[in-house]
């Protein structure tokens, strides 16, 4: 692949695939959960989702390959951890699908024939698979065209927000808002931690991690890296929290009578421009309702391209889709599977809420797995005195961090979410049955039996099952049986066991058959 991405690309990229369909809905859906105490989850979330993208950059710096999120828990940990987080990110791309599913869920307010309140019409599938062709189409040629294209993306869905904040702030302020109607914590500061999933807040920061899949497509990509993934989250944070400000505090006073919980819009920030007369802004709002969740599809296409790529080097799935095209020095052949794959997720599925609450929280175990590896290859044989300063807390951390963010999206999404995720055992079984084509060159080093790679894998089995395990007993949609905040504390203390046991185990594994550096 070529290496033509420098910062304000990879930043571009960053910036725009966390920005989509989010920021148009996570203001309201996290006031109703945390009152005015939601600023304090975005700060939260900021903070934690830093912390994961130190071990993220570590990683990106120090071993860059296109598709490393996928690539890097198979040289630490062995071909079923690799299967396991390969298939999450393969079902992952049902991601894409809902901001394409957004686009035309928003596009029904001019064409009312696409969405019927609860999935998409025929007419606006046909349009949704149109869109994801043009979106694959644009990822065809080369990756400078791809970063030009996105940058200009990125400067309207930054110049769209900061026209919203100004314009609600000089027509509709009311002071006094941080402290009436409840006060400060109207639902108690629990209530932070519910908003991070329920209020849509770590849907609308996740994403931050898009440059390092182009870490392979980087030049100089130890310098570069670290800075463009922390600009765009840094850019994107002051973002969304303008927007809860402006959205606080310029919310018409007769709308909360029953407080923070009773104030809903179908378009909250068009129909608040709409109530305080400001009807150009709603315009703009309703047509960069396309445009942003349309950046991050297109982005999506460009990510999962490199996934899929890494997948099939992995062995994953078939060596043909590896092929990367000379001229343009695209994984073309990456790019016409996911184009299937995000066609099916859009048939079955069909709304946004409904495939993002499957499939929002599968990409998080990629960072749980990627804290484990960034600790294999710093201990493990050849380890180096790394890119990041105090990895030996910031990698136990994270994972826990990973965990607990998995955790609290909530039982009624983890009971599909998990079993799905664990499913990717039996695809590692038929991989390994009897008279399968044996690939040699995957990277994990030389074929084991499939007892030991089983042995070397298994945390990650025990994790998926104990965090499903948890999610039912505890308070987030769960049973209640386990209450808060031992819920939490369970997962931490479960967490931090499964991660001491997986460094230990791709340490032996690295030992017993040592990995290339990169």
């Amino acid at each position: 692949m070529r290496r033509d991405l420098g910062f304000w690309g990879l930043t571009g990229i960053g910036f725009s695939n966390i920005v989509g369909s989010g920021w148009l809905f996570a203001a309201m859906y996290a006031a109703q959960t945390a009152g005015p105490a939601a600023l304090l989850s975005w700060v939260g979330a900021g903070l934690l989702c830093g912390l994961v993208a130190l071990v993220m950059i570590e990683l990106g710096a120090s071993r860059p390959e296109g598709g490393g999120t996928v690539r890097w828990p198979l040289f630490a940990n062995g071909r079923l951890v690799g299967t396991l987080v390969g298939w999450s990110v393969l079902l992952s791309v049902g991601g894409t699908a809902a901001e394409i599913s957004a686009i035309m869920q928003y596009t029904a307010h001019y064409l009312p024939g696409l969405y019927n309140g609860h999935t998409l019409t025929l007419a606006g599938l046909a349009l949704a698979c149109g869109l994801s062709v043009l979106l694959t189409a644009l990822n065809w040629f080369a990756v400078k065209l791809f970063a030009r294209l996105n940058t200009l993306v990125s400067i309207f869905k930054i110049a769209v927000p900061i026209a919203t904040v100004l314009a609600l702030i000089a027509s509709g302020w009311h002071s006094g808002r941080l402290t009436d109607h409840g006060g400060f914590a109207p639902y108690g500061y629990v209530a932070c931690l519910t908003a991070l999933a329920g209020g849509g807040i770590v849907y609308s920061v996740n994403g931050f991690q898009a440059p390092l899949d182009f870490s392979g497509e980087t030049h100089k990509p130890r310098r570069t890296l670290p800075w463009a993934v922390l600009a765009g989250i840094g850019l994107a944070l002051l973002m969304y929290l303008a927007l809860q400000v402006a959205y606080l505090f310029t919310v018409p006073e007769h709308l909360l009578g029953g407080g923070w919980k009773g104030v809903s819009f179908d378009s909250p920030f068009g129909q608040l421009a709409l109530i305080l007369n400001l009807h150009w802004l709603s315009s703009l709002l309703y047509a960069d309702a396309v445009l942003s969740p349309g950046g991050s599809a297109y982005v999506g296409v460009a990510i999962d391209a490199r996934h899929t790529y890494a997948l099939a080097k992995n062995g994953t799935i078939p060596r043909y889709f590896m092929k990367v095209d000379e001229g343009s020095g695209m994984p073309r052949r990456a790019l016409v599977i996911n184009l299937v794959v995000i066609v099916l997720f859009l048939l079955p599925f069909g709304g946004w809420q409904d495939i993002v609450s499957v499939m929002g929280d599968m990409y998080l175990l990629i960072y749980a797995a990627s804290a484990v590896a960034v600790a294999v290859f710093r201990t493990g044989p050849g380890g180096t005195a790394g890119w990041v300063p105090g990895l030996r807390w910031i990698a136990p951390l994270s994972f826990v961090v990973a965990s607990e963010f998995v955790y609290w999206s909530g039982w009624q999404h983890l009971r599909l979410a998990l079993p799905l995720v664990l499913a990717g055992v039996l695809l590692f079984l038929w991989m390994r049955r009897p008279g399968a084509r044996v690939i040699e060159d995957d990277g994990a080093g030389p074929r084991r039996s499939l007892g030991a790679e089983l042995r070397i894998g298994a945390w990650l089995v025990v994790y998926l099952v104990g965090l499903t395990v948890l999610s039912w007993l505890g308070t987030f949609k769960g049973s209640g049986h386990l209450p808060a905040p031992y819920d939490s504390l369970a997962v931490a203390a479960a967490a931090l066991a499964v991660f001491f046991w997986a460094v230990r185990s791709g340490v032996g594994q690295l030992t017993a058959a040592p990995q290339p550096a990169g």
